[in-house]
């Protein structure tokens, strides 16, 4: 019960990177959540960010941050740093 009771920011956060196979070549998208499942099932579902429907995503990559403050941070670096991500964007199945 105490940890439904818990704020956002108190709950653990998780910094991530998704990835895919488009028409156009390999997209990625990073982002923070709360809920790692539940957060990849919305982008498959159509209901993540509007830059991420109609694609199927798979996780590439997460790492926890201890609060959201954090976790914006580490978002804001790791999208600015393509080098990372497009190294991450060669385990996608299918981009041999």
């Amino acid at each position: 019960m105490q940890d439904e009771q818990l704020s956002d920011e108190c709950k653990s956060c998780y910094v991530y990177v998704l990835g895919t196979c488009a028409v156009n070549g390999i997209r990625t998208y990073v982002g923070w959540t709360t809920n790692l499942e539940r957060r990849l099932a919305e982008h498959n579902s159509g209901k993540g960010a509007r830059s991420t429907r109609g694609r199927e995503w798979r996780l590439l990559y997460s790492e926890r941050a201890e609060d959201r403050s954090l976790a914006q941070s580490r978002e804001y670096a790791l999208k600015k740093d393509r080098g990372f991500r497009k190294m991450l964007a060669r385990h996608i199945p299918g981009t041999d």
